[in-house]
């Protein structure tokens, strides 16, 4: 099967999860959205069967925005009037849209400069405006390199030092990395995280750690409840944070 597919199909299993982490789910019929990190625009799909106004995809990964364009015009051509995609660096992007809602997911962990973001996503929500956003794995945890530095056991990303594992992670890469970073792995903190949203513009109307139903997380949960232990047993963050004024 293509990878491009593939990647789709996992994309459109994921949604399931993400509404249910949250307290409510909005109801966008009639809205305008922006997906922040759309990848192959799966999310977008989903979320235009729901008849909102408008949504707009927008990542900055162009093989990801082609795909979202294709399968658009291919398979679901009774939304193209409502869904677009754009190639674009949110913080660059020029647009007079304003949007009711944003959200996000499984991106915030790849995202640099996210300060800079959260003051771009500010400026193109409306009064009231809303984004939601959930991502993981967090850095600290144990699987938080996503496996990219082949460090295999829990937590030795964070053990062993960087100098060895960019090799590692060199031995079958064509385009060789210098740093962690070059992976697409920010490496924030859970602490920058909630530093981030509490110090932004932006109101948090909900902030939660190690959202999900899977009785394997129940540990993490436990010992995340443990002062030291909270920034290395934190596996994702859900977030809700709101344009007051």
């Amino acid at each position: 099967m293509d990878a491009g597919i593939q990647y789709y199909k996992a994309q459109l299993k994921s949604n399931k999860s993400f509404w249910p982490r949250f307290p409510a789910k909005p109801n966008i019929e009639g809205k305008t959205i922006l997906e922040f990190g759309c990848g192959k625009g799966a999310f977008c799909i989903d979320l235009a069967r729901e008849n909102p106004k408008k949504i707009i995809g927008i990542d900055m990964h162009q093989q990801g925005i082609e795909f979202a364009k294709m399968n658009l015009d291919k398979n679901f051509p009774e939304f193209k009037d409502k869904v677009s995609f754009v190639y674009d660096d949110i913080n660059k992007w020029q647009t007079q849209l304003k949007f009711d809602y944003i959200v996000s997911k499984q991106t915030f962990e790849h995202t640099f400069h996210l300060d800079k973001v959260l003051n771009s996503m500010y400026n193109l929500l409306n009064l009231n405006g809303k984004i939601y956003t959930g991502f993981g794995p967090l850095y600290n945890f144990f699987n938080g390199d996503h496996g990219l530095t082949k460090a295999f056991l829990p937590w030795f990303h964070l053990i062993l030092p960087e100098k060895f594992l960019i090799q590692r992670a060199n031995i079958k890469r064509d385009e060789k990395i210098k740093s962690i970073q070059d992976l697409g792995l920010n490496m924030y903190s859970l602490k920058e995280y909630k530093s981030f949203f509490y110090n932004s513009k932006f109101e948090v109307n909900f902030f939660k750690t190690n959202c999900t139903s899977n009785k394997l997380s129940i540990p993490f949960k436990i010992l995340s409840k443990i002062n030291f232990l909270e920034e290395y047993c934190s596996f994702n963050i859900f977030a809700i944070l709101n344009k007051k004024k």
